[in-house]
């Protein structure tokens, strides 16, 4: 579905959500259900955010592989609203296949068993380290589920430091540890955040039995999304238009006026819900002084290397590789199709983000010719390179000072996107929270505020 050029006209009233990621999407949901005239604003064509699809001959590609996990309740409740859970699969229980060059995949799996005894059997049989690296792994599992990552100090430790600390070796990072956390945090454990990974390996994978069971889309992002939230918001009344790029924010006497490239509107609240980048740039000055040091939070690329071979090469689904340059490999392949379009997508990509594409590809076909010996002797039909250069704020240590809260200093302006302070990693988890947060903010603003703004806010 291609976004319409339609513009807003301007007016007055209401709520206007800037940015139509997941978390613009969950608040202008939101506010619609309370019965909120909303206005939606997205600069790209279509809905989405971060989560969003391309054309390519034919194809509907998406620009990144975004997983969920069962812990992740709010986007799970979204996809609900949307009508579009038909649309992804969810593992019946945790299970990953890890790939090391030369060796069988091994099945990383939890059991059914309650929480912390799912995992005990996994560790004990991860062939891939040793048996005292086993022990050791399974001890600091015990100690990391004491770790709170709500405590200002946690923050301040990276988890590589508290691994170290707790008896994990370089091999255990690089073969287990680092296997979750390069995913989940777009870091390896040495950057990043303790409280992050603390907050990662607690939900999804120590304090409930079934948290960590991982769930994909089946259908192109766009469709899982954008198309259902765009159908959704027009029955509930919410007015939607892509390709609006806001250019400025402007308190007034009685609400707020948006600057648009071709007009303005005014609103009584707004929710800005667009990457920190852009939310720096776009708040007035009043609403959040600090604003000038979001730059901090800096951000981390992630590349996504396509290969489409002309026979099938694995009849895995889903696989992650450990001492090789692929990490995680998704099955992308239509439905019955004879060939197989596989998709490496490299987290923490600083190293790969500028390198020439017929450099990715090869290193990948490379790689997934040492995991799988039919690639060996598989023409590849097809191959192409998608790059996020911003997939992630970089959630080092010390980063959730930096991460402003919903409310700024001006009553009906708030803020929302995985980057705020959820208390999670840079998730869609984390944007649906915040923008289901946002819109709750906004609502009881509306209800409590003063009718106007002082001449000072300007």
């Amino acid at each position: 579905m291609t976004g319409s050029v339609d513009r807003p006209s301007t007016g007055t009233g209401g709520v206007c959500v800037i940015g139509g990621g997941l978390a613009g999407i969950t608040a202008a949901i939101r506010l619609a259900d309370l019965g909120l005239p909303v206005t939606l604003l997205e600069s790209r064509p279509e809905l989405g955010g971060a989560t969003y699809s391309l054309r390519r001959d034919g194809l509907t590609v998406d620009t990144g592989q975004h997983v969920f996990l069962r812990c992740y309740h709010a986007y799970r409740g979204l996809l609900d609203r949307l009508g579009t859970t038909a649309g992804t699969d969810l593992q019946p229980r945790f299970a990953v296949p890890v790939l090391l060059p030369g060796r069988a995949p091994h099945l990383l799996a939890r059991r059914r068993l309650p929480a912390p005894a799912h995992l005990l059997p996994a560790l004990a049989g991860y062939r891939l380290l040793s048996p005292g690296e086993r022990f050791a792994a399974a001890r600091a599992c015990a100690a990391l589920r004491h770790v709170d990552p709500d405590r200002p100090a946690t923050d301040a430790r990276s988890f590589g430091d508290w691994l170290v600390e707790h008896g994990q070796s370089d091999r255990s990072r690089r073969r287990l540890w680092d296997l979750i956390c390069v995913a989940a945090l777009n870091l390896p454990s040495g950057e990043a955040s303790l409280s992050l990974a603390a907050r990662v390996f607690r939900t999804g994978l120590l304090d409930e039995a079934d948290g960590g069971d991982i769930g994909r889309a089946l259908v192109p992002l766009v469709d899982l999304h954008a198309v259902a939230a765009r159908r959704l918001l027009a029955r509930l009344g919410a007015s939607v238009h892509t390709r609006s790029r806001v250019r400025w924010i402007h308190p007034e006497s009685t609400g707020f006026r948006i600057g648009l490239n071709d007009g303005e509107l005014t609103a009584d609240a707004v929710v800005l819900a667009v990457p920190h980048q852009v939310a720096a740039s776009l708040v007035p000055p009043a609403a959040a002084p600090t604003a000038g040091d979001w730059h901090r939070l800096g951000a981390v690329p992630i590349v996504n290397v396509h290969l489409r071979y002309e026979r099938r090469v694995t009849a895995l689904t889903m696989a992650a590789a450990v001492e090789s340059p692929a990490q995680w490999i998704f099955d992308r392949s239509d439905p019955g199709a004879d060939d197989q379009h596989l998709v490496v997508s490299l987290s923490a990509a600083d190293a790969d983000i500028d390198r020439p594409a017929a450099e990715l590809v090869a290193t990948q076909r490379a790689a997934l010719a040492e995991l799988f010996p039919a690639a060996r002797r598989t023409p590849v039909r097809d191959a192409f390179v998608t790059r996020e250069p911003r997939a992630t704020f970089r959630q080092t240590p010390g980063t959730r000072a930096y991460r402003p809260v919903p409310t700024t200093r001006l009553p009906g302006l708030v803020l929302a996107g995985a980057w705020t302070d959820t208390g999670w990693p840079d998730t869609m988890e984390g944007a649906v929270r915040s923008g289901r947060e946002a819109a709750d903010v906004v609502a009881r603003q509306l209800v409590s505020r003063p009718r106007h703004h002082t001449e000072a806010a300007r």
